[in-house]
């Protein structure tokens, strides 16, 4: 190995906007799934699920389920959004949905200390999204 190639910068690129928001929604997303996994292991929870029970959602229905899957689909569905809107709605859509699911996320993380080591995590990134999506670049010469 060459003695100069060591001492040289690495060399970095600008990531497209587009793939900033869909990676940290990707991890959101791994994020709230693993953090609900480990839940699983919370005393009672199974048995709770197995007595049709959703927590402080209480009866699990047709309608909570689908209520809490439309809630979960948002991360996945901001994936593809990201990275396939145009950038003024997609810019649009980013702000809304990263402050939406920054507030539900406070809204829920509370109980056991993994929940909040989690949720403070997610709140990052979706604010990150929101920081990302509010300083989207313009295009120079364009105003």
């Amino acid at each position: 190995m060459h003695q100069n190639t060591r001492k040289a910068p690495l060399q970095d690129f600008p990531v497209n906007v587009k793939l900033l928001l869909a990676g940290l929604w990707t991890a959101v997303m791994f994020c709230y799934i693993y953090a609900d996994y480990f839940g699983l292991y919370v005393p009672g929870m199974l048995q709770s699920m197995l007595d049709g029970k959703m927590g402080p959602l209480g009866p699990t229905t047709q309608g909570v389920l689908l209520g809490t899957s439309a809630l979960m689909s948002i991360p996945a569905v901001m994936i593809a959004l990201s990275l396939l809107l145009r950038p003024t709605f997609n810019r649009w859509l980013n702000l809304v949905a990263g402050v939406l699911f920054t507030l539900i996320i406070c809204l829920t993380m509370w109980g056991w200390r993994f929940y909040i080591y989690y949720g403070v995590i997610e709140i990052a990134m979706t604010l990150g999204v929101v920081w990302y999506a509010w300083t989207w670049p313009r295009q120079k010469g364009a105003e």
